[in-house]
């Protein structure tokens, strides 16, 4: 028995790629440690020789002995063929019901009728046996801008929807914010606003990154309008509950930066308040609209979730220390679904809004690439997270040193076996109040790379990629959501253009391409059409703002943390004067920040985000990554007020050059 040769086959077997090749184009070669590590992450032991023989064996027998695949993707609305040969009779169901509903049955080859979208299980009875196929009916694409807006291009504005101020909120930005700019933005022909993630952060948890959540499955609670609850707006006593909250409100709008520890404690006691008052003074029809949407919506993963609310309250924030009798426990309370509750109306209210202000999408939401290790949804999700790593990157352009984000990873055989139940869980719920979303780092989807926690060197793990790609089209057109894909960084090869022919579009930041660094992105703008399929952008949050990037702010920062020293600190900033010049070049006669709008306003690309940082004309970024404390990070607050947007001359000129470039119909063929 050659061991090496047997553990490569079983890693093969799961996923585990046995190399991959960085951003210098090497080949880096999987040692053993990290195939152990990567394979009991994926509950499969092979740490001591009779493990890897026996978990081989187990591999090895299933393969033998199943005659049709575990799972296939079809076209929805077609009729299909799955399965031929001597089959005694197959049965299909539709498992997206609440309780699975036989479609079809009979003898012979299995031809399937034209499916609606969704998914199905398909029983094979044949020699004696029975083998149970997954069926994905799946959409050729996702949705179109086009075919959701009747527009071809359109611009819209990207923000922190934390750093809104007004002066009805409580020192931090909220959905009713959200829906106030949005019908502003409307107005003046936007077509879309974009928030950071908006999911659930946890109740007794203090971190404030969005992209650290504890649960994508469920929305944020911070950012309720305690003004807004459906069914209390215009209670005396409702509002009496919030002016006893008076001297910390105008403390928390006044700060400079969002106090988040203040906030927390100041919003939940009024929140408890106005749960306990919406029980007794809220209309019937607001009580009874609350009572279906804990039956409706998701009712078993929001009681999970829930429960994990209730037990963080009481144990801590990380459920891995918590008493182990309570680790698996379920209990429920009203509270937090009536806070989920509130958080959905509000965010329907604002895409309400969003679309009645005449924008062609409305609110574009953003789906962090992963939840905390020691959150709700690696909780509520435990049987199908992976155990004893951490998702992040290795060094590629986006970062030298690799990354390693702390969030938990899904083990693709257990999140196939869970029928994708989790991801399309997560899908659903931000699609359901969006017309669009953006899917952080959706080669993840593809591979991801996980990091063990025993210290071997970090692995790429191979996903479902065609059957995630299928669920995301299925809830994309089901909710008739347009889907962009995150595709900064090191991507497989063929990848990009694998998501644009499934209809998702990619992501274009012009401070990366100034000077075409990469090969990648050379062939990626090789052509009109391709580039076309695409948000195009300055910045993100994680980079320098414009006036930042003229000023090489981001440059200075790193010198000032001793990342660079002062011969790099000088070189760095002779190659930004470089790139400066550059897109000044291509617009000659204008500065650099009139440059960078009418470059985006001019681009083939079907979508163009406008940060509210530069039309602020802030010079700070919202993140410097690599930085905690020393980085007001996710803490910055706006310049100007919600309400002085709609007179902000700097908006107004924005929105105006917007509008007359990009309302052009393009000549290219769709």
């Amino acid at each position: 028995m050659n061991a090496d040769a047997d553990l490569a086959e079983l890693a093969a077997a799961y996923g585990i790629l046995l190399s991959y090749r960085d951003l210098q184009d090497q080949e880096q070669v999987a040692s053993p440690d990290t195939l152990r590590a990567l394979l009991a992450a994926n509950f499969v032991p092979a740490s001591t020789p009779a493990e890897l023989r026996e978990s081989l064996r187990a591999v090895r027998a299933e393969k033998t002995a199943r005659r049709f695949p575990r799972e296939v993707i079809i076209p929805s609305d077609q009729e299909a063929r799955v399965a031929s040969g001597d089959i005694d009779n197959w049965q299909l169901r539709n498992e997206d019901t609440a309780s699975p509903q036989e479609l079809a049955a009979a003898k012979g080859d299995a031809v399937l009728p034209s499916l609606r979208a969704g998914i199905y299980s398909l029983n094979l009875r044949f020699q004696g046996k029975t083998e149970m196929v997954r069926v994905i009916a799946s959409p050729a694409r996702a949705p179109s801008l086009f075919e959701q807006s009747g527009h071809e291009r359109i611009w819209g504005v990207n923000l922190a929807l934390y750093g809104l101020h007004s002066e009805r909120n409580s020192g931090l930005g909220d959905y009713s914010d959200l829906r106030d700019i949005a019908i502003v933005a409307g107005g003046e022909g936007a077509g879309f606003v974009g928030i950071n993630p908006i999911h659930a952060m946890g109740i007794s948890s203090d971190e404030i990154s969005p992209y650290a959540p504890s649960h994508r499955g469920f929305f944020n609670t911070d950012h309720i309008a305690a003004d807004s609850i459906p069914g209390l707006e215009n209670s005396p006593s409702a509002r009496r509950i919030r002016e006893s909250v008076t001297n910390h409100l105008v403390a928390l709008r006044q700060s400079k930066h969002v106090d988040y520890t203040l906030h927390r404690l100041t919003h939940r006691h009024v929140t408890e308040q106005l749960y306990d008052l919406f029980r007794v003074e809220a209309p019937e029809s607001m009580q009874q609209d609350f009572t279906r949407f804990c039956h409706e919506c998701h009712d078993t993963q929001l009681a999970r979730f829930v429960a994990f609310e209730t037990l963080s309250g009481q144990y801590g924030a990380d459920w891995r220390n918590w008493p182990s009798h309570f680790r698996y426990g379920d209990p429920g309370i009203r509270y937090h679904q009536w806070l989920q509750w509130v958080a959905t109306r509000q965010l329907e209210s604002a895409q309400r809004g969003a679309k009645d202000s005449g924008m062609a999408l409305g609110l574009y939401h953003d789906i962090a690439v992963g939840a905390r290790r020691d959150g709700a949804e690696s909780w509520c999700e435990r049987e199908s997270v992976a155990r004893h790593v951490s998702v992040g990157a290795p060094p590629d352009h986006l970062n030298p040193n690799g990354q390693n984000w702390n969030l938990a990873a899904y083990s693709p055989h257990r999140l196939n076996d869970a029928g994708y139940r989790p991801f399309r869980d997560i899908l659903a719920q931000v699609m359901k109040v969006a017309g669009m979303v953006r899917i952080d780092h959706i080669m993840g989807l593809q591979r991801s790379f996980w990091i063990p926690d025993d210290g071997s060197p970090g692995g790429f793990v191979r996903q479902n990629y065609e059957s995630l790609i299928a669920v995301l089209k299925i809830e994309a057109v089901r909710q008739g959501t347009v889907v962009i894909g995150e595709d900064l960084g090191l991507a497989p090869p063929g990848f990009r253009q694998s998501i644009r022919q499934h209809g998702i579009y990619g992501l274009s930041v012009l401070q990366y391409e100034i000077r075409q660094r990469e090969k990648s992105r050379k062939s990626r703008h090789g052509s009109r059409s391709v580039a076309r399929q695409e948000l195009a952008c300055f910045a993100t949050h994680d980079t320098p703002t414009v006036r930042g990037f003229k000023h090489g702010i981001d440059i200075d920062w790193w010198h000032r943390l001793g990342w660079i020293d002062g011969d790099g600190y000088v070189a760095a900033h002779k190659l930004r004067r470089c790139d400066i010049r550059a897109v000044k070049a291509k617009h000659p006669g204008i500065g650099f920040s009139k440059a960078v709008q009418t470059s985006l306003a001019v681009s083939p690309a079907s979508m163009v985000g406008v940060q509210l940082d530069d039309i602020c004309q802030h010079r700070q970024a919202q993140n410097l990554p690599g930085t905690t404390d020393e980085h007001p990070n996710w803490r910055r607050r706006y310049r100007i007020s919600v309400s002085e947007l709609a007179r902000h001359k700097h908006f107004l000129s924005v929105a105006k050059s917007m509008r007359g470039r990009r309302s052009a119909k393009l000549c290219a063929t769709k």
